[in-house]
């Protein structure tokens, strides 16, 4: 029996079912028979933009009460198929809650764990993707019984043979099985509990996620906190395969493409973190298998990101952003964009000749290193941002202490030339600028960070060793740092936020320091 519901929502505690459809099947798959019904869910009927329903179209439709016995008869002695079933049966059993009937625990096969096995290849898995693979065009998607036709023929092609996967013994067991179960006659005279369901209960509150996204993404003081096309090409281009490699829970498929639905737009609005909040309650999601999810979502942005051995600086600000609304240690995507840079820089670096003899230019440039233009329009500036950018020198707007050199022709003595000169970075001249381009150098190697052992009421210190890539520290602490357990008095706040910018945390010059920081610090500092 394939099995659809539309809802007005995702909690099955809180929502309603406002329609359903019944698709009876024989052993092959083949439709033979078909049942639907709308319900009046005694409340809105939630988003009519999705599954086309108005409440005008329930006002006179039966409560799910006024059927549930019609139900029962259909259903038993059935086994269940849907795509997506823990969701589909977290709402009917919810409902048949409500109605004082017990709903029997039946042997059922989700259409979307079972793509794993049958269409192993897929990046995507909502049932439109399912059906495209296995060419049968979802027609009436979010009509119960149009979800449920789609949901039979993908039956159909997982039981059929000749497609290139056996159906597992399991599932062709289910029918068996299902003849064993027992079903109730009536309503339980005592009445069901409407949270008798074997799920756990959701790890934080609705408004938790939103509020945290807010935070992180506000700390991070990008120029840009809604990304805008290109920048969501990443969420689009998301893969379930990736995510499950990168450590996702087996059963948080559905949550993962949740997280893609709401974050295409690069936003997470409330009512999408109330989304995601009950997902992971339908499909018993702790918080540590939600952390998970969160993370293998990141991580396999990242890698899709990486693929094309470069990272755009609109791609490092888009995974920073999903980073920042799933609650994502920034370290992470930090680690990754690192990794990716130092192995960009040495495929640039490779096959660099040396400098040639007689050289009077002093240090070279290198591949990494940072350079700022300033003035230079009549000397192709932008030929040579455009040249430096290709040979791997990263041009920037604003100097720092960092920058390698500022690039000026005199005509331009603004605040770039004034910091430079207070910061003492060295000034050339176009042409110089170019020679030294043209000799490029290969870059030097990552120093790799070194803890001593603190002394009590000091900072965090490092030294420097062997050179390292930057994925060590995925498989680091978070912070970076080993150091033996010590009590320690509490640090001046410019410690702590000297050793945050050190470690990867977003960390202001004044106001609050991020959540976790100060701990971060003294499990680092032993304290």
């Amino acid at each position: 029996m394939v099995l659809d519901v539309e809802t007005t929502g995702l909690s099955a505690s809180t929502h309603r079912v406002v329609e359903l459809a019944l698709v009876t099947t024989d052993p092959t798959g083949r439709v033979v028979d078909e049942w639907s019904t709308r319900f009046n869910p005694q409340g809105p009927v939630g988003a009519t933009h999705i599954h086309g329903i108005t409440d005008a179209d329930v006002k006179h439709a039966p409560l799910f009460a006024d059927v549930v016995d019609q139900m029962s008869t259909r259903l038993s002695g059935a086994a269940v198929v849907a795509h997506n079933a823990p969701f589909d049966l977290a709402f009917l059993r919810a409902e048949y809650a409500r109605a004082s009937w017990r709903l029997p625990y039946l042997p059922t096969l989700c259409t979307l764990d079972a793509s794993q096995h049958h269409l192993p290849h897929l990046p995507r898995r909502r049932l439109v993707d399912c059906c495209d693979a296995i060419g049968h065009p979802l027609t009436h998607a979010h009509s119960a019984l149009g979800d449920a036709h789609a949901t039979a023929a993908l039956l159909a092609y997982y039981l059929n043979p000749r497609n290139g996967s056996h159906a597992h013994p399991d599932h062709l067991r289910m029918p068996h099985d299902a003849l064993t179960v027992p079903w109730p006659t009536g309503p339980d005279a005592n009445g069901v509990p409407l949270t008798d369901r074997r799920r756990s209960e959701a790890p934080a509150s609705r408004r938790d996620l939103s509020e945290r996204a807010r935070r992180n993404v506000e700390a991070l003081n990008l120029n840009v906190t809604r990304p805008a096309q290109p920048l969501v090409q990443l969420v689009e281009r998301f893969s379930l395969l990736d995510a499950l490699d990168e450590g996702a829970p087996a059963g948080a498929l559905a949550y993962l493409e949740k997280i893609a639905e709401v974050l295409e737009d690069g936003v997470l609005t409330p009512d999408e973190a109330a989304d995601l909040h009950d997902v992971a309650a339908v499909h018993d999601l702790d918080a540590d298998a939600v952390a998970a999810a969160h993370r293998a979502f990141v991580l396999a942005l990242a890698h899709e990101a990486l693929e094309d051995g470069k990272v755009s600086r609109a791609e490092a600000d888009e995974l920073r952003i999903v980073a920042a609304l799933l609650d994502v240690s920034p370290n992470i995507v930090k680690s990754l964009l690192a990794d990716a840079e130092t192995a960009r820089h040495a495929r640039l670096s490779a096959g660099l000749g040396p400098l040639p003899a007689g050289w009077a230019h002093g240090e070279p440039l290198r591949v990494g290193d940072r350079v700022v233009f300033t003035g230079c329009e009549n000397a192709g500036r932008g030929t040579l941002e455009a040249r430096s950018e290709e040979l791997g020198v990263r041009v920037l707007g604003t100097v720092s202490s960092k920058t390698a050199m500022l690039v000026t022709d005199g005509t331009m003595l603004g605040g770039k030339h004034d910091k430079a000169t207070a910061l003492g970075v060295r000034m050339v001249d176009p042409e110089t600028y170019r020679t030294l381009l043209a000799h490029l150098q290969p870059a030097l190697p990552a120093a790799k960070p070194v803890v001593k052992t603190l002394a009590p009421g000091n900072a965090p210190t490092r030294t420097t060793a062997e050179p390292s890539g930057a994925m060590d520290a995925l498989t680091a602490p978070a912070n970076g740092f080993a150091v033996p357990g010590s009590a320690a008095p509490t640090p001046s706040p410019a410690l702590v936020r000297a050793w945050g910018r050190d470690n990867g945390w977003q960390v202001g010059q004044r106001g609050r320091l991020p959540a976790g920081l100060l701990e971060a610090y003294n499990a680092a500092a032993g304290g």
